[in-house]
């Protein structure tokens, strides 16, 4: 990213805000938007001093929705990566400090490392990344929180009367058969630490062996080249909840970048990793649908950053359609 860049973002404070938390004797050297990002700015910031070089990761919130929710989230986010960093595998990025509420900065912003690795949209090698996924995401439901480190309660990002029916759809029935599934109660369940915003956008992934020596998260892709989760970002949503709404919106996420059998095959993949569902069938649709309905009557917001990293294929019409024909698959196996 160009100095003229930033300047138009709002720079000059954030970044005497950075150097102020920098190791005596390191100055930025450079500075790069990071791609992929839909409700932040992500700036990789290179870093200079008398022990070497090193990278860290800059969040600020500049989108007028995100300023005004940002003492929480970026408070929330802060808090999540001390509780990842003290004693647990989630491979996270270590915090640096945070100023939620642009006390010092620009916009409000979070400074933390630079994790290696990168985000991987291509269906080239999809479904050896679906498992470690599932791993991935069985062992974020494992961390053990206190009472003082428990987050939030999830919240519903949909309700019956937000959904839009898509316009151009030849099975409205369909489509309010799933509202209808959404208008009972939330089934019981067993509350854990979830992600809240696990897809494959938000993981990280490098060679085996370039960087968590010791923890078995590899497989290999289509080409035979060995992978690994090196990462996994974005804990602005991180909630206490139900596994199954984790589950889900990989779910959903997966059906729109790979098809809709690769958003189906989640669940399964999850539970072999040794996860734990729901058992009633009946559940496990309320769960999955009342994800899958917040993107009616499109995907936009979800395809955009995949847009950015190559995936021009997901136009809105092939959006629309996997979205629908994922729904039509729902009901066919829990309904």
């Amino acid at each position: 990213m160009s100095e003229g860049v930033d300047r138009r973002s709002g720079w000059a404070a954030t970044r005497a805000w950075v150097e102020k938390a920098l190791a005596p004797g390191e100055r930025i050297k450079g500075v790069e938007q990071l791609r992929g990002g839909w409700t932040s700015w992500m700036r990789r910031l290179d870093v200079a001093g008398p022990h070497g070089a090193r990278a860290l990761v800059l969040r600020s919130f500049v989108k007028p929705f995100y300023v005004r929710h940002a003492p929480g989230l970026l408070t929330r986010e802060a808090d999540v990566l001390r509780l990842l960093a003290d004693g647990t595998d989630v491979p996270a990025a270590r915090l640096v400090a945070v100023d939620a509420m642009a006390e010092h900065c620009d916009h409000p912003s979070l400074l933390m490392t630079l994790l290696p690795g990168r985000v991987r949209v291509d269906d080239a090698g999809a479904q050896e990344r679906i498992g470690l996924l599932a791993r991935q995401l069985a062992d974020i439901h494992a961390v053990r929180v206190t009472d003082t480190t428990r987050p939030r309660a999830y919240q519903a990002w949909t309700a019956p009367d937000r959904v839009h029916v898509p316009p151009a759809t030849g099975r409205a029935g369909l489509w309010r058969a799933a509202v209808d599934v959404i208008r009972r109660e939330p089934p019981s369940y067993v509350p854990r630490f979830l992600h809240r915003d696990f897809h494959p956008g938000n993981v990280l992934f490098t060679d085996a062996g370039a960087d968590h020596a010791g923890v078995d998260r590899g497989g290999r892709d289509s080409g035979g080249a060995q992978l690994r989760i090196s990462g996994v970002v974005d804990w602005v949503e991180t909630s206490w909840g139900p596994a199954d709404l984790d589950v889900a919106h990989c779910s959903t996420a997966l059906a729109l970048l790979h098809g809709v059998p690769a958003g189906v095959s989640f669940a399964g993949q999850y539970t072999r990793a040794g996860g734990r569902l729901a058992d009633d069938d009946a559940d496990h649709l309320y769960w999955r649908l009342l994800d899958a309905l917040a993107y009616a009557p499109d995907a936009e917001k979800l395809a955009a950053p995949w847009r950015e990293l190559g995936r021009t294929d997901l136009t809105p019409d092939v959006l629309a359609a996997r979205l629908e024909d994922y729904v039509a698959c729902l009901f066919g196996r829990f309904g």
